[in-house]
């Protein structure tokens, strides 16, 4: 079955009823299959399967280690890149995830004002701050005033049928169902809503209502020069000699936080020295992981490597890189001669967790003329800073020492030939442009 969606997949055929037609009129497909025949229902059922994906994924295992006994690939280095393609969902299905976070705060600045009156008027139980702003905490509201209205049909059981002035407790009864409706018919389906879509985001700034895993980025493609964006998969391939060894399927549009995965899923990472890659996945995270972790060396360029080349940068008296340094006393003298020194250390945590420490530099109260004393402040009157993150330009320092040499130079340049034609093979050849099925799980299963 395998081998079968494969020569359709060559012939640029997707559609199940067309390959079962190619059961019955095409004769290799016919010798494939052994003369069986498949309904449209097996074939899809089978690429969907989890079997499929497994079957698939051994198959990269067992051609990596083809190729390894043929001495088709090296152990030197192998080549990363990714692409985007379109998902199979309606590109004006987005959802955004600030749209969410605005309407989801209103909605629940409105629910604690509601909650703070009937509060105050005793009909609901005090509950957590927390839990207020929830769906399962408006449910509770609903059912408070549920228990309010009977005591109150209660109570209007027993009262006259003519009150002088019309009776007060319907007055109550009225405005208590007005507000359980609001409750019921519009707070809490709105809150179940943003609830689950903040489930969904996962991280990310949208996502497509008919296919959840799909995330609206810029294509490669875009003929219109408008930028539109589209829901889409960024898929990274692994390569060596054009072949290619591993891929997987990531809802991130930046090719940075999909590196550590796919690595960490890279079945023969092992066998390899190298990891290279373009400016696009070079950051300290990722430097740090490749190194500390995988223990492999990246041939990564970070994205200013290749303007730091340039003599303008190396010349620009206004860069920190370009100051003078005293390691003995740990300070600087820029270019207008105003002395910073070494003044605190500090530690950012990004929203994925990732920890950078910096150094604080300021610059001297009292400097050598009262004219620097001058240029040491800022245009608002306080002392001018500076940070360096010790950490990064270790690794900048070290790429820049591997990109350099002889062997880093030889290895990178091979990139542009090795992992990029796959891609045009692909897209060109192959017509594969966008997946065919909703959702990114079946391309996540591992091989047994």
């Amino acid at each position: 079955m395998l081998k079968i969606l494969l020569f359709a997949y060559s012939r640029q055929t997707y559609s199940g009823r067309k390959i079962e037609l190619m059961l019955e009129e095409n004769l290799p497909m016919r010798w494939l299959a052994r003369d069986h025949t498949y309904s449209y229902h097996t074939i899809n059922n089978f690429r969907q399967s989890q079997h499929a994906n497994n079957l698939i994924k051994r198959s990269f295992v067992y051609f990596t280690m083809a190729l390894k006994d043929h001495g088709l690939i090296q152990s030197d280095a192998f080549f990363i890149d990714g692409t985007k393609l379109e998902a199979d969902a309606n590109k004006y299905s987005f959802t955004w995830r600030r749209a969410v976070e605005k309407y989801h705060a209103k909605l629940k600045e409105k629910t604690i004002k509601l909650y703070e009156d009937l509060v105050e008027k005793r009909v609901v139980k005090a509950m957590s701050s927390e839990l207020v702003g929830t769906a399962n905490g408006m449910a509770l509201m609903a059912e408070n005033i549920d228990d309010k209205i009977s005591e109150l049909n209660e109570e209007i059981a027993q009262e006259p049928k003519v009150i002088k002035g019309g009776s007060v407790k319907k007055r109550r009864r009225r405005f208590l169902k007005k507000i359980r409706r609001q409750l019921k018919e519009d707070f809490i389906p709105r809150a179940n809503k943003y609830e689950e879509a903040e489930d969904i985001f996962k991280g990310r700034n949208s996502f497509s209502k008919t296919d959840h895993d799909a995330t609206f980025m810029c294509m490669k493609e875009d003929p219109m020069k408008n930028r539109e964006l589209k829901p889409g998969y960024n898929l990274q391939i692994a390569t060596h000699n054009q072949f290619v060894l591993d891929y997987a399927l990531y809802s991130n549009p930046t090719d940075t936080r999909t590196l550590v995965p796919f690595l960490a899923q890279f079945h023969s990472l092992d066998f390899f020295d190298h990891i290279v890659a373009d400016a696009g996945y070079g950051s300290e995270y990722n430097y740090t992981t490749i190194i500390d972790q995988f223990e492999k060396q990246p041939v990564i360029p970070y994205t200013t490597y290749q303007k730091e080349q340039k003599r303008k940068y190396k010349t620009d008296p206004t860069k920190s890189q370009n100051w003078q340094y005293n390691a003995e006393d740990d300070y600087y003298i820029d270019h207008l001669g105003v002395r910073f020194s070494f003044y605190r250390y500090s530690r950012r945590i990004d929203k994925y967790g990732f920890k950078r420490d910096f150094k604080l530099y300021r610059a001297d109260k009292h400097q050598l003329s009262v004219q620097l004393d001058q240029l040491a402040k800022t245009p608002s009157g306080r002392q001018r800073y500076m940070q360096v993150n010790p950490t990064w330009n270790y690794y900048k320092a070290k790429v820049k020492a591997t990109l350099s040499s002889d062997e880093g130079k030889a290895i990178y340049r091979r990139r542009k030939y090795d992992v990029e034609p796959v891609f045009g093979h692909m897209k060109r050849d192959f017509g594969v442009r966008r997946t065919h099925y909703v959702g990114n799980a079946l391309w996540k299963m591992t091989p047994d």
